[in-house]
């Protein structure tokens, strides 16, 4: 049957720059392996559901392209009744598509109801061809995810290798100083072959090569299993302690007799190595005795599949989206109808409540195998969890880190998803749904001399915990060291205890300082706490297990309420600069003094602590080490009104296309506004100064301000009704040495059913009741408290 549409489509194959959505939805997570499969749009290929959401139809009838490509995929059926192969020390093949799954192709027309149009016709054939070999969204992060930005060094393009020689193949075999044949690294400026550092995996090294580069400072290496014939290869330069490229690593090699073309890859490379080291961190996925955790499905116990590098997203997503305002949010019937949106897959809302569908439904949460379970093959049928690889990309978008396919600090980022999110806009019967976090610290100074007191407030979402740390005797020679437990309310004595501060009174100009101590003024509905367990081993942030014990029943935390100015306090006089209008900037002194002292700049100590707060030395050197590349860290903080002046070409009005870039992220109003006057248009820079000045409320970049008195003060966010009673309800925990390495876990308290309430880990897609969560809650990294 002929179409009409066909020949008046104009359609187009996709080209590089293209998004093919191929794989799910952009407004659900219905995919191509579902029995209706998924319908892409042959025009601007959209992705949309094909089964009862009608999200293709809705997408055909708003954008009036009626053309489909439906994508169906199939499991094929393995039965293993014999143990698979092992592994031997062969090139590395890759599993296939075709190999896993059977996939039918049905070009439709969604106007006509036309349900088999013909797949060769000349029209539609090569937009097909192209849309199936084009890269899918997710596969374009995925590229990222396995790449990493590696340069050369001067080390490499300034290296004298040795004279030429062939070494021979027997020499090759394994290392000069032991008999290890496998994890081997030729040094490319003397040809001697070391093994490596031993590896995650039960890789074994005995760190020779190490060592021969710091008997001969012979700094470049290259690893043998990983040199393919296409010439790449596992290059490591000792000097930088970096992984490298080598860009002439053909000619190198070949100086000690070794052709690219003869070689093959036997071994895995450290990217590879490295990836499946975070993916596969054990916690506790098994018993006591050993036997596999319970998977555990329904709604609210679906699992999110990694990325490569997503288990900090994933953690945070779960533990908000266990809270009742999230869920109340983005998830229900009372929502209505979606966005319509040209892009559904670049709209914040959309991907939020694709979220609170696909995790609180569980309409996905269901076992997946492919595999029949046998004596030889022991199989726990978890999840496969939702691929978040749309909102990633989202929230990302503009964000130096969060952009990147690298692992990061989950608490970072879920101040980011605050930040994004409250700025978003919110319907006013269901509000902003990270409102229950939020809370005012007030901060009581008095000066030592004449006794006067300042108190201020400051509204937060979450609180900082520094854990003491104190090292426990070794039980036995070169064992790792361990540290004394600490309580949460040693945290919390220590976050309200009152300190001595350097400052000049204002009111009496005595120097001998005053007493700070900071209290709640009033307590959220969900505390989230960052229990913060870094210490700085030369110069390198490297993070501490100190155990935190914490109460599983509900606490009390009424003694850390802060009590107010008291009638027979006397306030001191306001501060002068604090009246003017001028944004000036004055650096915690005591903050100050200890950057300096720990070889900080001046000028990068003042930024770092106008960042983060202007309190925390701690804060603001975390803050450093991660910005340390910013091209502006030496530019001195200018806080003037005038500055970004030039840059922005006056005060002329903001660009509308590009407001409306940052509004499409929740960034609007006056603070867009000046984010583009101060960044000279720039949307990228726009939305960095966006997130590091939270509290510039913009007013100034508006011509017209409103008149006064259209609302009313703003209510004080929070309670200071007693008794303020919590209880732990989710944990983010963490394994690694490192938060911007390793991998992140959830755990959180689940209503199983009527009679049973259980932790529950949340291991990217794997999802399974735990019986004891007493260690892990030690080890925890973000604490969520719900008020009770």
């Amino acid at each position: 049957m002929s179409c009409p549409h066909v020949g008046s489509a104009n359609l187009a194959k996709p080209s590089p720059t293209d998004n093919v959505y191929r794989e799910d939805c952009t407004q659900c997570f219905d995919s191509i392996d579902d029995p209706a499969g998924l319908d892409v749009c042959l025009k601007c290929f959209n992705g949309g559901c094909a089964g009862d959401r009608n999200h293709a139809k809705l997408h055909a009838t708003s954008r009036n392209h009626p053309l489909v490509l439906n994508i169906r995929r199939t499991r094929k059926i393995i039965e293993r009744n014999e143990p698979p192969l092992k592994m031997s020390k062969l090139a590395i093949a890759a599993e296939t598509e075709s190999d896993r799954y059977d996939t039918t192709l049905t070009v439709k027309c969604l106007d006509c109801g036309i349900g088999n149009l013909s797949k060769e016709d000349a029209t539609i054939a090569p937009v097909i061809d192209a849309v199936m070999k084009a890269n899918t969204f997710s596969r374009k992060e995925e590229v990222k995810a396995w790449e990493q930005e590696l340069t050369t060094c001067e080390h490499i393009l300034t290296m004298q290798q040795g004279e030429p020689r062939k070494i021979e193949s027997q020499d090759l075999g394994h290392c000069s100083k032991c008999d290890l044949n496998e994890n081997l690294w030729l040094c490319l400026e003397c040809g001697n072959l070391g093994c490596g550092r031993a590896q995650f995996g039960g890789v074994s090294g005995n760190s020779h090569g190490l060592a021969h580069a710091t008997e001969t400072k012979h700094g470049v290496a290259v690893k043998l299993g990983s040199i393919t014939p296409e010439g790449t290869a596992d290059v490591y330069c000792y000097n930088c302690d970096e992984e490298r490229i080598d860009d002439n690593l053909g000619a190198h090699l070949a100086n000690w007799g070794i052709i690219l073309a003869e070689r093959e890859k036997t071994e895995k490379s450290l990217t590879e190595m490295q990836i499946e080291q975070n993916l596969k961190w054990e916690f506790s996925m098994t018993t006591e005795d050993g036997k596999e955790l319970t998977p555990v499905f329904g709604p609210g116990l679906t699992g999110l599949k990694n990325l490569g590098n997503s288990c900090y997203l994933a953690s945070i997503l779960q533990c908000l989206y266990d809270l009742p305002s999230f869920q109340h949010r983005y998830y229900g019937d009372k929502l209505g109808p979606l966005p319509s949106v040209p892009d559904p897959a670049e709209d914040l809302e959309t991907q939020l409540r694709k979220l609170g569908d696909g995790l609180l439904s569980g309409r996905y949460s269901k076992s997946d195998t492919d595999v029949f379970a046998s004596e030889h093959t022991p199989n726990v049928p978890y999840q496969k969890g939702l691929q978040p690889s749309m909102f990633k990309h989202l929230m990302g978008r503009g964000h130096e880190e969060f952009s990147t396919m690298r692992q990061q600090d989950a608490f970072e980022l879920l101040q980011h998803l605050i930040k994004l999110i409250t700025r978003s806009k919110h319907p006013a019967e269901l509000g902003d749904p990270t409102q229950p976090m939020r809370f005012v610290m007030e901060q009581r100074l008095q000066c030592l001399n004449c006794k006067k007191v300042r108190y201020s407030s400051n509204e937060q979402d979450s609180v900082f915990i520094d854990v003491p740390m104190e090292k426990l005797p070794p039980e036995e020679e070169g064992q790792e060291p361990k540290y004394k437990p600490v309580t949460l309310k040693q945290c919390l004595d220590s976050l309200t205890a009152s300190e001595v501060v350097e400052l000049t009174c204002a009111g009496c100009g005595s120097k001998d300082g005053f007493t700070k101590r900071q209290a709640f003024k009033t307590f959220p509905d969900v505390l989230v706490v960052n229990a913060r367990k870094m210490a700085v081993v030369n110069w390198v942030p490297v993070k501490i297990d100190v155990p935190v014990i914490v109460d599983d029943e509900p606490f009390n935390l009424d003694e850390y309420l802060s009590k107010g100015q008291q009638p027979d306090e006397e306030a001191l006089p306001e501060d002068e600069s604090a009246k003017s209008n001028s944004p000036a900037f004055v650096p915690n002194a005591e903050a100050l003094a200890m950057l300096e002292a720990m070889g900080f700049p001046r000028v990068r100590g003042e930024k770092a602590l106008h960042a983060t707060g202007n309190s925390d030395a701690n804060a603001a050197m975390e803050w450093l080490f991660a910005h340390m590349d910013d091209p502006d860290i030496d530019v001195p903080l200018d806080l003037s009104a005038s500055s970004g002046g030039a840059a922005s070409g006056g005060a002329g009005a903001a660009d509308p296309e590009k407001l409306a870039m940052l509004e499409s992220m929740g960034l609007s109003g006056p603070r867009a506004v000046k984010a583009l006057k101060e960044t000279g248009g720039d949307v990228e820079r726009a939305i960095e100064w966006l997130f590091s000045h939270p509290d510039d409320d913009g007013a100034d970049a508006v011509e017209e301000e409103a008149p006064a008195g259209n609302e009313g003060p703003k209510k004080e966010a929070g309670s200071s009704e007693l008794p303020a009673k919590f209880q732990l309800q989710s944990i983010v925990c963490h394994k690694g040495t490192s938060i911007h390495a390793g991998h992140y876990v959830a755990f959180i308290r689940k209503k199983l059913s009527e009679d049973e309430t259980s932790w529950v880990l949340f291991n990217d897609e794997k999802v399974v009741k735990v019986v004891d969560v007493e260690e892990m809650k030690k080890t925890a990294y973000v604490y969520f408290f719900k008020r009770v």
